[in-house]
């Protein structure tokens, strides 16, 4: 079973690229992960010492403020060579490319006051874990423009156990720091990479536009403490695809915000596609929107998603106090085993900042389209709870197939919507035939490619998914 699903993985990831449009704006774009730089140094050049052991904050530091003169001269490029580099916390200036060498390794430092203490994000009003600053990522970008983080398979590995023990321990004084963040960025790529460990979030992109996130393995232990994959968070115009994850928490979570805080800031996230992703969490979701959605999530496309021996598939996660909304989603092609729960939606999640949040407040979930979706030993096909006097509205489940070991297959409640095609057959609000009037129900249509050949990714998907689904269930 894992080898096929390896093998159909692989198969997926060597299609070539193909810009894709939402509402005729690029965001699956060619990247520039291998753009020349005229100017390039080496770690090496500024005293780093690549033994695991001595701390190279100092040189980071150095080798970037060197390099910021090339800034408006074509651009830099930082190398660094195969080693172990330890590290604190260091930031990155705009046109600039961090490439990592095959074998080479950075470290975050355990030690915390290598990570500064930075302002909470004004989205969510206070850290998120604990009132008041948070820890800098180990990488870090705030008002960037053209960086790139990419390399030969190079590895980044926060070393974020002492982090996870003191949180356990509830020694925190702050937040813990995520493995890289970028904050008011536009044209962020990181690519070709392995990310180990994070102390918190993996990759957060927040308030950023034009992210193109592919062609990562991010792994951390599976008990591990909420060391999310990739979080796009009050961001638009992201890509993220040809991934593997394997974390202690969400694969891939959406998010804009924090209650009032995120209400107010008013930042949504739009026009995210995510395709041909591979993993596993056994505490969360593979694809999951939320739960702090405050801001909004609408026009996103998740495409070719494959996830084994986790604890859901795809969720929606709010509560009454977040307001925003999530609207317009399509999840397509999915194929799923040994997930207790396939298909999650929530609307009593998650604690609030401080007592300031409107209960009142309530979200607005519409228009969520879910089809072609395989599953094998599913524990339930649909945990699917609204919010009473807020129901989600135009959830539409079209050729869905689940082999499902609880009685009864769904659980359903204040919630709307259409269905076709579904086995076991689903909830009794959700059995009602998707109506000819397709505006009820979030479509493909949206999404187009720009080029002639832009069918060959979809008509390969399909071809793809029916080889695998007969093969699926002789196993």
């Amino acid at each position: 079973m894992k080898r096929s699903l390896l093998r159909v993985f692989l198969v997926l990831a060597t299609i070539s690229e193909i810009p894709w449009a939402i509402n005729g704006s690029s965001v699956c774009k060619q990247s520039r992960s291998r753009a020349f730089r005229p100017h390039s140094v080496t770690i090496t050049e500024f005293g780093a010492v690549g033994d695991g052991v001595t701390l190279n904050t100092k040189a980071f530091h150095n080798a970037i403020f060197y390099l910021h003169s090339f800034a408006d001269k074509g651009g830099a490029q930082l190398f660094v060579p195969a080693g172990r580099w330890l590290t604190g916390s260091f930031s990155l200036i705009s046109h600039l490319t961090l490439w990592l060498d095959e074998g080479a390794v950075i470290l975050g430092s355990k030690a915390s006051n290598d990570w500064p203490l930075i302002a909470p994000l004004p989205s969510y009003g206070r850290g998120r874990e604990l009132p008041g600053r948070r820890h800098q990522s180990l990488i870090y970008g705030y008002n960037l423009t053209d960086v790139v983080i990419t390399g030969d398979n190079g590895t980044i590995d926060g070393q974020g156990s002492v982090w996870w023990h003191w949180f356990r321990n509830l020694t925190l004084n702050y937040t813990r720091p995520h493995l890289v963040e970028f904050i008011n960025s536009t044209g962020v790529v990181i690519s070709s990479l392995t990310f180990l460990n994070s102390p918190f979030w993996t990759i957060h992109p927040v308030y950023c536009s034009q992210v193109h996130v592919h062609n990562l393995t991010i792994l951390a232990p599976l008990d591990s403490p909420n060391t999310d994959g990739i979080d796009p968070d009050s961001s638009n115009d992201v890509c993220i695809e040809d991934c593997y994850i394997r974390t202690g928490d969400d694969l891939i979570s959406i998010k804009s915000g924090w209650d009032e805080y995120g209400i107010a800031y008013a930042r949504p996230s739009s026009n995210i596609i995510i395709r041909r992703l591979a993993g596993e969490t056994q505490t969360s979701a593979g694809v999951a929107l939320g739960s702090e959605m405050s801001g909004g999530i609408s026009e996103v496309h998740v495409e070719g998603l494959q996830l084994v021996n986790s604890k859901s598939a795809i969720r929606i996660k709010t509560a009454p106090g977040r307001g925003g909304y999530i609207r317009n989603i399509y999840i397509s092609d999915v194929i799923m085993s040994n997930v207790k729960i396939a298909i999650r939606f929530t609307g009593q999640y998650g604690d609030h900042p401080d007592e300031n949040y409107d209960p009142n407040a309530l979200p607005t979930i519409d228009r969520i389209s879910l089809k072609d979706i395989i599953g094998k030993n599913i524990s339930v096909a649909g945990l699917m709870e609204g919010i009473e006097g807020d129901n989600f509205l135009n959830i539409c489940l079209s050729n869905i197939t689940f082999s499902v070991t609880s009685d009864p297959p769904w659980n359903c409640s204040y919630i709307q919507g259409y269905s076709n095609l579904v086995f076991p057959e689903s909830c009794e609000l959700l059995r009602e035939s998707i109506p000819e009037d397709s505006s009820v129900c979030y479509s493909s249509n949206h999404l187009r490619p720009e080029s002639s050949d832009g069918t060959r990714l979809v008509s390969t998907m399909i071809k793809l998914r029916a080889m695998y689904r007969g093969e699926f269930w002789r196993k």
